[in-house]
């Protein structure tokens, strides 16, 4: 199995940055896609940032523009950087991974990340 772990939430004032990061152990397998989802209260789960292992990168567009995500394969590794920080991006963000042909997915505990105005 994967395991995720999550770190980088915290709160900030609008207009801020953080940097959240997530790294995957155990039975991680190379072609794969991992990412973000954000989750607020009333409101649907929503896609933040995805990337593959191949470098193929897709954000949600409530981010595009303000956010970035990367990774390091060899260490199994995304970081996503959040900048221009809004109110509206307040949520707790979950990483995620999902190796390629498979339908399972796996998820990190979460990271709160609070923006205040």
């Amino acid at each position: 199995q994967v395991q995720l772990a999550e770190s980088g939430g915290g709160l900030v004032e609008t207009g801020g940055s953080l940097r959240l990061s997530c790294v995957a152990s155990g039975s991680v397998f190379t072609n794969n896609i991992m990412g973000w989802y954000r989750q607020t209260p009333g409101k649907q789960r929503e896609k933040v940032a995805t990337i593959t292992s191949g470098g193929t990168i897709d954000y949600g567009d409530s981010v595009e523009d303000r956010f970035t995500i990367s990774r390091n394969n060899p260490k199994n590794t995304i970081w996503l950087q959040m900048n221009s920080l809004k109110p509206e991006d307040t949520g707790v963000y979950y990483c995620f991974s999902k190796v390629f042909g498979t339908a399972r997915y796996y998820w990190g505990q979460g990271t709160e990340v609070t923006v205040s105005s």
